[in-house]
């Protein structure tokens, strides 16, 4: 995507954006001073609001590329990602009830430290590496897009758009801790919620027709499918379809069942907003509740998809050199001064919302801490976790950047990339959760990289047409892979048996 040598923004639209950048470093810099030791800063001492942590986790699961390349998914393809929430809302509920009591039963500030206290300090460090790998390459992705479609719509080049954001990211999460990151993700949310069903309204007051004309035209082009069955059991074509197309229902929910749960239950990202409130019960029904609020976004940004499409049916379809820029296109050309500034806000406060709180936290506590330096102060940690807030936002600019190179709708991508690590994450941490076999500390270590490596050849086999399996498998085969290999690897020399530790019921 170009960027345009000229911005149809006006000044009102400027404002608006302003203003809202503006809140999110008043939040960061108002709450500085609370910031005491590594407690507050990465688990705001457990006192944020349920409701509060649940807006911020939907913010942290719904970025940019959900509000940009899902409408463009059903502007030109369907609205089959339905298929993918279906399974990704029995993932949020398995995790909700099998991951966070064991959670909150060992008083964890980071999830890897589940795996110190259940296996040992290898698979600790090694999942905690694993989540630098995975989140830094998917928030990346994601920065990547955000950049390019305000760069359209700004007329700014990739480069500095990347720095602006990086720079914001890096100057609230540093002041303000995992508290200010909660508070800007509830400012989030309600943006992106409301700007996109104010566009979405406006969108369909320019539609010869309205409404139904938008439900006619898109679902006379195939644009409203929800269901792809696939060939019937039995059929010819049946095996190899299922192993082929990620999108055939069975597949899709059951990618989005194990990718999901991959996401959410061994991504500290995700997880820290929920280990910021009080108790165990509190954070299951924080988890429980976001699926509602992850369907009334997908219904407004898929309605989005098809408005589009149905609204370049009736006039001049633009010359896009990605599906992906049809969103940026329309905000800029077609909606109003003020309502562009929102929409165009809420895609940038999408991507703002970052991992560096997540990836600070996981670096000091599981290995700066107990492996680099121990025994300093808080204060001292505490100066190491902006100081790390800072270098992660550099490596993810960095990423960002090199992404934009990367060819295809970044909405795939980011599941791409995810599935290569996410697999091996998973496959440790239901042998920790479900599991009181004796398994080995390194078994899980080199089940884990070896896991990850298969996955790295397959996908690179499959996106050379070498292979015919569609990359949803990834994350399925890295699980069960890890498992069965921990499994054999600990055979020959065992392992201690992995005791809980005494810890405080809540």
């Amino acid at each position: 995507m170009a960027a345009t040598s000229v911005s149809a923004l006006t000044w009102p639209d400027y404002a608006v954006l302003a203003g809202s950048l503006g809140l999110l470093l008043y939040i960061g810099f108002r709450l500085t001073g609370e910031q005491h030791d590594t407690v507050d800063f990465f688990l705001a001492r457990r006192r944020v609001p349920a409701w509060a942590a649940c807006l911020s986790f939907l913010a942290t699961e719904i970025s940019a590329v959900t509000i940009i390349s899902v409408p463009a998914t059903a502007y030109s393809e369907n609205w089959e990602y339905v298929q993918f929430f279906i399974g990704s809302s029995l993932a949020k509920w398995a995790v909700a009830f099998i991951f966070i009591p064991a959670f909150y039963r060992y008083e964890v500030t980071t999830i890897y430290q589940f795996l110190l206290h259940r296996f040992g300090q290898k698979s600790q460090v090694t999942a905690s590496i694993f989540f630098f790998i995975t989140r830094l390459a998917g928030s990346g992705a994601r920065l990547t897009m955000t950049a390019l479609a305000v760069g359209y719509l700004m007329g700014w080049s990739l480069v500095p758009t990347i720095v602006i954001f990086s720079v914001v990211s890096i100057l609230y999460i540093a002041t303000g801790g995992v508290k200010a990151v909660v508070w800007t993700n509830v400012f989030q949310a309600v943006m992106f919620l409301v700007a996109g069903a104010v566009t979405l309204g406006f969108l369909v007051s320019r539609i010869d027709g309205g409404a139904g004309a938008v439900l006619h035209t898109a679902y006379e082009a195939g644009r409203l499918n929800v269901i792809n069955w696939g060939p019937a059991p039995g059929a010819p074509e049946f095996w190899s379809r299922i192993f082929t197309n990620p999108n055939i229902v069975w597949v899709a929910v059951l990618n989005g069942l194990i990718g999901s749960m991959a996401a959410f239950g061994t991504d500290h990202d995700l997880m820290q907003r929920l280990l910021t409130v009080e108790t165990r019960r509190e954070s299951q029904w924080t988890l429980s509740l976001t699926p509602i609020g992850t369907l009334v976004t997908l219904i407004i940004y898929l309605g989005l998809g098809a408005g589009l499409f149905a609204y370049y049916t009736q006039h001049p379809a633009p010359a896009l050199g990605r599906a992906d820029e049809i969103l940026p296109h329309f905000v800029r050309s077609a909606m109003p001064e003020v309502l562009r500034g929102f929409m165009l806000a809420a895609i940038v406060l999408s991507s703002i919302d970052s991992p560096l709180g997540s990836l600070a936290a996981s670096f000091v506590t599981d290995i700066y801490r107990p492996l680099i330096v121990r025994g300093r102060s808080e204060a001292h940690y505490l100066r190491v976790s902006r100081v790390a807030v800072l270098l992660f936002g550099i490596v993810l600019a960095v990423l960002a950047w090199g992404f934009a190179f990367v060819p295809g709708q970044m909405l795939w991508t980011v599941f791409k990339i995810a599935g290569v690590t996410s697999g091996s994450l998973l496959g440790v941490f239901l042998l920790g959760l479900l599991s009181h076999k004796r398994v080995a500390d390194g078994a899980n270590v080199m089940a884990m990289i070896a896991m990850a490596l298969v996955n790295l050849v397959l996908l690179l086999l499959i996106e050379t047409k070498r292979l015919a399996l569609g990359w949803s498998w990834l994350v399925i085969v890295g699980t069960a892979g890890t498992i069965v290999l921990a499994l054999l690897f600990s055979l020959p020399a065992g392992s201690r048996s992995a005791e809980p530790l005494r810890t405080a019921s809540r």
